[in-house]
C-alpha cells in the first residue's frame, strides 16, 4: 500500500507502522487460522491518486489460497466506463464477488452520478457494491459515510443492487434501521470494530431487526480476526444469530459457495 496523507491517524489508533499494512498471503491465512475463520474476503484500494492495492494484487493472493480467499475489486470512479469495463474483467461471481469503493477517499457521496455506472455493472454482474457508512477515522470528512439521504437515493434508484455498508454506521445506528426496514437488499458489516467496542445500539439493531443482515468483518491487517472475536461471547447470541452473524449472512449476501 502506498503512503497516504490521511493514513497517519488510522496508524495511531491502531499502534502500527505502515509497514504492518502488507500482509501476505501466508501471514493472511495464520491470522484466519488463528480464529479458526475458514474464507475471507479481500479488497482492493483505488482512490484518486491511483490505485493504493490493484486487483492485480488481490487476484495474485487469491490464486495462492483459493479455498480460502475471495476478493472485492475496486475502480477508479473518475474514468466511470473504464470502471465499467474492469469490473467485466475481474468480477465473475466466483472468485471476485463484489465491489468496493470506499467514499471518504474519494470525497464523493454515494450518490454522485459518478458511481451509477458502477451500480449498473454490479447488477448486471449479480454481485453486491460495498461502501463505508459512519463516521471516517482519517482526517477527512464523515457526511461521505451518512446512509441518508445519499445511500437511500441509490436505493431508490437501483432497487436491486445489493449494498453492503461498512463500518456499522455510527453515530447514525439509527438510520441503519430506516434502510433496513425499507430496503430489503441493505445489509451491513462489522469490519473496523471488535466485538467489544460494539455500540450498544448497534448490538440492539443486530440482535433485532438487523439479525438477518448484519455480518462479521475485520479491518485486517490494521485489525485480526482474533482481536475482533476475542470477546464474541459476552454479545450472549443464540447459535442461530451466531451462524448468521459469523458466516450465514455473508455466505448468503455474497453466494460464498
Amino acid at each position: 500500500m502506498a503512503e497516504q496523507p490521511w493514513l497517519a491517524p488510522l496508524l495511531r489508533w491502531t499502534e502500527q507502522r505502515s509497514d504492518d499494512l502488507l500482509p501476505t498471503v501466508s501471514s493472511t491465512l495464520a491470522a484466519m487460522d488463528a480464529a479458526n475463520v475458514d474464507v475471507s474476503i479481500i479488497s482492493a484500494w483505488h482512490g484518486p491518486t491511483g490505485s493504493l492495492i490493484s486487483n492485480d494484487e488481490v487476484a495474485e493472493q487469491i490464486d495462492a489460497a483459493p479455498d480460502r480467499l475471495r476478493g472485492l475489486a475496486s475502480v477508479d470512479l473518475s474514468r466511470p466506463m473504464d470502471a465499467v469495463r474492469e469490473i467485466r474483467r475481474w468480477v465473475d461471481g466466483k472468485r471476485f464477488v463484489g465491489v468496493r469503493v470506499v467514499p471518504w477517499l474519494w470525497g464523493l457521496t454515494p450518490d454522485d452520478r459518478r458511481y451509477y455506472p458502477i451500480y449498473a455493472a454490479c447488477i448486471d454482474a449479480n454481485v453486491p457494491f460495498c461502501t463505508q457508512i459512519g463516521h471516517t477515522g482519517p482526517l477527512l470528512t464523515s457526511e461521505t459515510g451518512r446512509p441518508l439521504p445519499y445511500l437511500e437515493r441509490v436505493m431508490l434508484d437501483f432497487p436491486e443492487l445489493v449494498v453492503v455498508g461498512g463500518h456499522v454506521g455510527f453515530p447514525w445506528i439509527d438510520e441503519l434501521l430506516t434502510m433496513t426496514i425499507k430496503f430489503p437488499n441493505f445489509h451491513v458489516d462489522t469490519s473496523a470494530y471488535a466485538i467489544h467496542r460494539l455500540p450498544n445500539a448497534f448490538v440492539d439493531y443486530m440482535t433485532g431487526p438487523g439479525k438477518s443482515r448484519v455480518m462479521f468483518g475485520t479491518n485486517w491487517p490494521m485489525l485480526s480476526p482474533q482481536r475482533c472475536l476475542e470477546k464474541l461471547d459476552q454479545l450472549n447470541l443464540d447459535d442461530d444469530l451466531r451462524e448468521a452473524f459469523l458466516s450465514g449472512n455473508a455466505k448468503r449476501v455474497f453466494n460464498l459457495q
